[in-house]
Parts: structure tokens; sequence; C-alpha cells
């Protein structure tokens, strides 16, 4: 029998692994390994990583990025296309909008199939208000929440059918924070009538295999504990009132939003509910800690995983070079894309500054 995998999805600092990265995937053996801008340099050098992540940590292993679209991207060019902002094809009229999301699906479906990797942290399913954070904003498809409701379900279905596990996000909704959870707790003090609209994006795509978290704290549900961290606000929200029943990925633990050491931000989520916790920074002593006080998957959380691998079989279409020229056709009526924030290197600062 397989052995076991434990309830994270780790990371790496560099292009390649090493020795303390391959001992520490070997034993603690990671439910899956997320790649960011710092592990990617060109499609054979990704290969190989993911090649050695496998040799190491098991074939079942799963790889995820975030690519987004917009500043969100790991996946650059010249290499590959330069996919838009979310915003950006929410603001196209409806049926153009709609096109747009599954071309985009489907042609960065293609990109990771092609390097091996398995799960997209995609689509951002949060409402956009006037004083929506930077660090979310341009990542929304829209403030209307009708919108959002059908680009994410039109995503969530293209990425499924593609052959790759969708990760719908932030869940139970993003949109009212003001600040970035990147560096601080968003506390937000809306009633659960004001939060219906946010929940609803995530309802429509409730059949996704795979949700994250929001590091928030949704005080008419839990006036006390973070989202990610609220036995509250899981149950209550997520899987009952929402209807969620994938696996349920927390959003990175190494956020500020969060208190605590790494593993006790680990302990407090995974005993919430969440079936699995993300971590990014590839920080070797900080992934140290966290195997050494992880548990492994549950049974629950197992079967959940399981169901979203069956997803991976899904095959492609042959047609990728037409969809391509359609995608660059569509995309010369986009606005230029020109956005400065960046929330995670602002986080890679702020690492960098407390390990001096």
């Amino acid at each position: 029998m397989d052995k076991e995998q434990g309830a994270a999805f780790l990371s790496c600092e560099g292009k390649t692994l090493t020795d303390e990265e391959k001992r520490l995937f070997e034993v603690f053996r990671p439910a899956g390994v997320t790649l960011f801008a710092r592990n990617i340099e060109n499609s054979k050098q990704v290969q190989k990583l993911i090649k050695q992540i496998r040799e190491v940590a098991g074939d079942d292993v799963l790889i995820a990025v975030d690519q987004e679209g917009g500043r969100v991207r790991r996946l650059k060019e010249p290499e590959f296309m330069a996919y838009v902002a979310q915003k950006q094809i929410g603001e196209l009229p409806l049926a153009q909008a709609k096109k747009m999301a599954r071309l985009q699906a489907e042609l960065i479906s293609r990109d990771l199939k092609n390097l091996g990797i398995d799960i997209n942290f995609a689509p951002v399913l949060d409402v956009m208000h006037e004083d929506t954070t930077d660090a979310l904003r341009s990542r929304c498809f829209s403030s209307d929440v009708k919108v959002v409701c059908q680009l994410g379900k039109e995503s969530v279905k293209t990425y499924i059918k593609s052959g790759i596990i969708p990760c719908i996000k932030h869940m139970p909704g993003h949109g009212w924070a003001v600040c970035d959870p990147h560096l601080g707790l968003p506390v937000i003090e809306k009633s659960l009538t004001e939060l219906n609209d946010e929940f609803e994006p995530f309802r429509v795509c409730s059949f996704s295999p795979m949700g994250m978290t929001a590091h928030i704290l949704l005080s008419k549900i839990d006036d006390k504990k973070p989202l990610t961290q609220s036995a509250k606000g899981i149950n209550n929200i997520i899987r009952k009132e929402i209807g969620f029943d994938g696996f349920l990925i927390s959003d990175a633990i190494d956020m500020h939003a969060l208190k605590g050491s790494i593993a006790e931000k680990a302990k407090y989520s995974l005993e919430a509910g969440c079936d699995g916790v993300c971590y990014c920074m590839g920080n070797i002593d900080e992934m140290r800690e966290l195997v050494q006080n992880c548990p492994k998957l549950s049974d629950v959380a197992r079967q959940r995983l399981d169901k979203a691998k069956q997803i991976l079989h899904n095959k492609l279409n042959n047609r990728s070079d037409e969809k391509r020229k359609q995608y660059c056709l569509m995309s010369q009526g986009v606005a230029a894309y020109d956005e400065k924030y960046d929330a995670t290197e602002v986080l890679h600062r702020l690492q960098r500054k407390s390990q001096c």
C-alpha cells in the first residue's frame, strides 16, 4: 500500500531541489507542492524539477501553481502567453467575456499539462467592491455578482474538461477586505445578509473539486478566529451554506493574517476543518517545523483528493493553435494591463527582513 501523504502543500526554494528538500519531501510525502516564479525558468527546467519532486515525494504528489492571469501568473512570456487579469475579462460584454474565460482556462490548462502541473489555484471568485484591497482588485472578475458567477462557472467547467484541477478562492468571499492579508488580518463586519452576495459565486461553483479559504475575520460569524481557523466559518458557511464538499486547502499559512508559529497555524487550520494547509515561502527550517507537527491526510480529505485526481484523466482537444489565435485576437480589444502591486513580493521582502 502507498505510504500516506501529509496534509500539506509544501514549496521549494529554487529551480532544483536541495538535498535537504529531497530528504524532507521523501520522509513527509506532502499531498502537493506549489511552484512559484522563483522556481520557474523555462519548460525543460520546470519539467526536470517536477520529475525531481515526484522521484522523492512519490508519483501521486500533486503539483500546483497560481496561474490566474494578469500580475498573478507564474509562467510568463516570452515562452508562455501573457494571459490577462480576470478583471480585464469581466469588463468585456458578457458573451465575449464568457468566451474569453473559456479560452483562457483552456490555454492555461494546456500549458500546465505540458509541464506536468496538476492544479491551478484559480479562478478567483471574490466580488470586487470600491474599497477592495489592491492585493485583490484586478484578480476579481467584476463587482457584479452575476458576472462573477457566470465567468467563474465557465472557468471551472473548462479546467475540469481540460484535465486540470481548479481551486476556487478565496472562500467564502474576500471582496470586502480593505487590507492585504499578506500583511495583516482583514476584519469584515458585514451582516450575513450583506455577505450573501459574496457567497453566491461559491455556491454556483460548489461543484469545484478544490477550494481555498480566505484569511479574513467575519465578525458576525466568528468574532475571534480567522475564517481559515474557524470551525464555525468552515462548517456552517463553506460546507453547509455554500454546499462545498471538495478538498479545502488553506490560503498560505505564512501570510501575516494568521498569528503564531508555522506549526500552530497549521494545527489550528486543520482542527477547524481544512483538509490541508498551504505553505509557500520555501524556508527549509519552517518546513521542517511544519512537517514535524503536521498529520497525515484524514480519510475524508484523502477521499476528496482522490476524487479531484480523477479530473487529471480528462483529455484536451488538439486545436491549440486555433485557440491561441482566437485568444490573441480577442485580447487585442482588452485594455492594457498596468499594475505594480505585488502582494507576494511584499511578503517576500518582509520575510527576508525578518531573517536579517
